[in-house]
């Protein structure tokens, strides 16, 4: 899986989750069926981004661009609404494209594997085979890849030509001219011509974004192997090249705001929000977002520590205050325990790892040869890697190993992330430039 937009599950909503799953696998399986199994391998971040435009300029209640799919090991053997239609199709087709471009990048730089004469040899017939497929597939939708292989034997042409000291831009030129093509067919397929124009230069940035950023993230690895670099070659420092990405963005936000969509709320977060995520992967958090996430704090000592009159009661959801000194308060011996599933639990009942809920029972566990076959049957399906599950010994309810990894996604919280004051941080050179977070509902969804 490859591409700049990687959103971390913590800061989606569980709309926007369910929907960026849809398509992820939607993509996935309009690969296979357009162009075969092994052509599922192209499936890629950035590439959904063509499906969720298409479908966003749809009318929003159209049930026509989803469907149901069969169950699927990477979704632990369970069925999924998926995205379908002329978006699945259009994204796939680029996709390929796409892939097959950077396995011929590969092939053309020898690198790793690739530099193995049968493994350079099979990549090639792969590559042509790609080709045809994408060419095939985009043509039913009424697009011509010719423009995204134009860009990709342009790309190698300039990089010979390019003179000492030139602008970086002139070689993110051919990728930014594919993807503003790309970008700019999704309104055609959604019938909203108007906005192909902005579409078209949104798609021109986030081509030169994601053309900076792949750079930036190999200069230290290509300058140890000796191969081509961007940055390297037109002597651009990662200062100048932070700021070209910075400008990409925000001309992205502007761009946006002349789309006409009926649901922005996933574009908003993908073009809008995870691309600065993607910046930030890279260079490091700008100086306004250390600012933009404190502002949360409380800014009155009354509003965290109570007032005095009422002895700290004014504590929230916290029954000690903040007094770490304070001994939890103890059983009122006349006070009956709490009864029902949703009964509010006392401070004084123990809780967490080891401690059953009052008024559970733990689960009976299986023998180990009982255990043993419905682990080798959950592993089998995937459910122990990718989903939440019960363990197959003891019964327990666990995340799938995926989810209990460290993955390493930065602070999770964002602007947005703080509903009941979203947003508060954009403008003035927050997050958002004063966008107003287009696609914010306080669900909170931007």
């Amino acid at each position: 899986m490859f591409g700049i937009i990687r959103p971390c599950r913590h800061r989606l909503s569980e709309r926007l989750q369910a929907s960026w799953m849809a398509h992820l696998c939607g993509l996935c399986l309009a690969l296979r069926d357009d162009h075969g199994q092994l052509a599922r391998t192209a499936t890629n971040y950035d590439g959904l981004i063509i499906s969720v435009l298409v479908e966003a300029q749809s009318a929003k209640d159209d049930a026509s661009w989803r469907r149901t799919a069969g169950p699927c090991p990477l979704r632990g053997m369970r069925t999924a609404s998926v995205a379908k239609g002329e978006g699945a199709r259009l994204a796939a087709a680029v996709s390929l494209a796409l892939a097959s471009v950077k396995i011929r990048d590969h092939v053309e730089d020898r690198d790793g594997v690739f530099a193995r004469r049968p493994v350079a040899a099979g990549a090639r017939a792969v590559t042509r085979r790609w080709d045809r497929k994408s060419a095939g597939g985009a043509s039913a939708v009424g697009f011509d890849t010719a423009v995204l292989l134009d860009a990709a034997s342009r790309q190698g042409a300039l990089e010979r030509a390019l003179p000492p000291g030139g602008s970086v831009l002139l070689v993110t030129e051919p990728t930014e001219s594919a993807t503003s093509a790309a970008f700019a067919h999704t309104a055609v397929l959604a019938g909203r011509p108007g906005n192909a124009e902005p579409l078209a230069e949104a798609g021109r940035l986030f081509g030169r974004l994601a053309h900076l950023l792949d750079a930036a993230e190999d200069q230290a690895e290509d300058a140890a192997s000796g191969a081509w670099n961007p940055l390297t070659a037109t002597g651009t420092d990662r200062a100048e090249a932070e700021r070209l990405c910075r400008d990409a963005v925000h001309g992205i936000r502007l761009a946006l705001r002349e789309v006409e969509l009926t649901d922005r709320s996933l574009v908003h977060t993908l073009l809008a929000h995870e691309t600065e995520r993607a910046v930030e992967r890279v260079f490091g958090p700008a100086a306004h977002t250390a600012t933009c996430r404190t502002r949360t704090a409380p800014a009155d000592g009354a509003a965290a520590h109570g007032s005095a009159g009422n002895g700290g009661a004014g504590h929230g959801s916290d029954p000690y205050g903040s007094d770490p000194y304070r001994s939890a308060p103890r059983q009122d011996p006349g006070q009956a325990p709490p009864a029902g599933p949703g009964a509010p639990i006392p401070p004084w009942v123990p809780q967490g790892p080891g401690f059953t809920p009052p008024g559970g029972r733990p689960p009976h566990r299986r023998n180990l040869l009982a255990g043993c076959a419905v682990w080798a049957l959950m592993a089998c399906t995937c459910q122990l890697m990718c989903c939440s599950h019960d363990d197959p010994f003891s019964r327990e309810r666990k995340e799938g190993w995926c989810a209990r990894q460290d993955v390493d996604c930065g602070d999770c919280g964002d602007c947005c992330s703080n509903c009941g004051d979203c947003c508060n941080c954009c403008g003035d050179g927050g997050c958002c430039d004063g966008c107003g977070c287009d696609g914010c509902d306080c669900g909170c969804d931007c």
